[in-house]
């Protein structure tokens, strides 16, 4: 009789440990499903958060992103463009920065700075070398109209000539998730000037397949071209 008790006792606590055990797991599992973005990725997604904003442009303009094109003025012997919007009104080539902080500087100004701390090559006249590189490429547009823009994240905020924020200017500085809208303004701006020369779709096509052609896509020319820059910065 007193095995039979001792039985029923036993067979009585083992449900309610198994619910508690099954508690636990869960617990643990959701904890560990929390992931961490890896600041080798921060990059990328910044890029990523530009090509949604290019995908918004008005219908009839194109775009290319990260070209590597020859360029013998440069250093590298290359250009890196992070960006190459075409529009019957004009190309707009953007340079990305993904900086926090401050951000301040003059065109003038051979460096910016970044919270007083770090420096960095004005971005403006690093983007008027990409600019030069492009229209090497593009002998039949030497007069087409460039605009440079440079993109920040929101993580800084502008201590700049406020011209460079001014639609009138050809060279804007804007937040990376007003871009598209910045784009289309200037559109709008260059129209209301009744500019007589306007790109063609054909035009645009041109330009688009020249720069295709030219971008060099080989992974070791394009390691090696990074490289460089690094070493560059490493040096100054």
């Amino acid at each position: 009789m007193l095995k039979k008790l001792m039985s029923m006792l036993k067979s009585s606590e083992t449900p309610k440990n198994k619910p508690a055990q099954a508690k636990s797991n869960v617990k643990s599992s959701g904890s560990s499903t929390k992931t961490k973005v890896q600041p080798t990725r921060i990059g990328e997604l910044g890029e990523h958060k530009i090509n949604i904003q290019l995908d918004q442009l008005p219908k009839g303009c194109k775009y290319l992103s990260d070209l590597l094109v020859a360029n013998p003025k440069s250093r590298t012997g290359y250009s890196q463009i992070d960006h190459v919007v075409i529009t019957p009104q004009g190309l707009f080539v953007i340079e990305t920065k993904n900086y926090t902080g401050e951000i301040k500087g003059t065109r003038e100004n051979k460096s910016w700075t970044v919270s007083n701390r770090y420096k960095m090559y004005n971005p403006f006249m690093q983007n008027y070398g990409h600019i030069q590189a492009i229209k090497s490429l593009l002998p039949d547009y030497q007069s087409s109209r460039y605009i440079s823009l440079v993109s920040f994240t929101m993580r800084c905020r502008f201590s700049v000539d406020p011209e460079l924020r001014k639609i009138q200017s050809d060279e804007l500085i804007v937040y990376d998730v007003e871009l598209s809208e910045y784009i289309q303004r200037k559109i709008n701006r260059i129209q209301a000037e009744k500019v007589d020369a306007v790109l063609t779709d054909s035009d645009i096509q041109k330009i688009y397949q020249a720069l295709s052609d030219a971008n060099i896509t080989d992974p070791r020319i394009r390691a090696e071209h990074v490289e460089k820059v690094g070493a560059g910065k490493r040096d100054r």
